[in-house]
């Protein structure tokens, strides 16, 4: 899948990795080729701050006296999920409840990715979310910051109100 214009190409690939601390990562392109520099103010403009490790990305390239780098973000899906790996918490959970939450808007209060979870706030409602960092991977994303606008579905579950799916709110907009 691929098209030129003044150098700029459509290539599809998987995120080799990204670390939202040093504000890039790589991409390694279906077709081959050398790694793809992912810049985080390409990703911001997407409207993301992170993506997953092996998330499927398709992306706009220009070929740089550096290397190749990515110039526009034009999709994201989020890496398979384990077979068989739900999470505990919401085994116990209706299928069709989970289907039926809404997106709500929220902003992060904490994430750590080393401890594996955080809280976010949903507008207008005074208890934290949780957030646990599988549900952040399923979601296409790696890591959040304090602040950062998202738009969740959030289900109460044993351990009180817990996110089930984790969207960047300008991708939430968007659908």
């Amino acid at each position: 899948m691929e098209h030129q214009s003044n150098g700029v190409r459509v290539v599809a690939g998987k995120v080799k990795w990204f670390d939202p601390v040093k504000g890039f990562g790589f991409v390694v392109a279906d077709e081959g080729g050398p790694d793809i520099l992912l810049h985080a103010n390409v990703l911001r403009n997407f409207g993301q701050s992170s993506v997953a490790d092996g998330a499927t990305i398709e992306i706009e390239v220009q070929k740089t006296d550096r290397g190749v780098q990515a110039t526009q973000v034009l999709k994201i899906q989020p890496p398979d999920a384990p077979e068989g790996a739900p999470l505990a918490d919401f085994e116990h959970l209706d299928p069709d409840v989970i289907a039926s939450a809404e997106l709500e808007p929220a902003r992060v209060k904490w994430f750590d990715k080393a401890k594996g979870f955080g809280f976010a706030n949903v507008f207008g409602k005074p208890e934290d979310v949780f957030i646990h960092i599988e549900v952040l991977r399923r979601s296409g994303l790696s890591d959040l910051q304090p602040g950062e606008a998202l738009a969740i579905r959030v289900v109460d579950g044993r351990r009180g109100r817990m996110a089930m799916e984790v969207n960047a709110w300008e991708a939430a907009l968007a659908r």
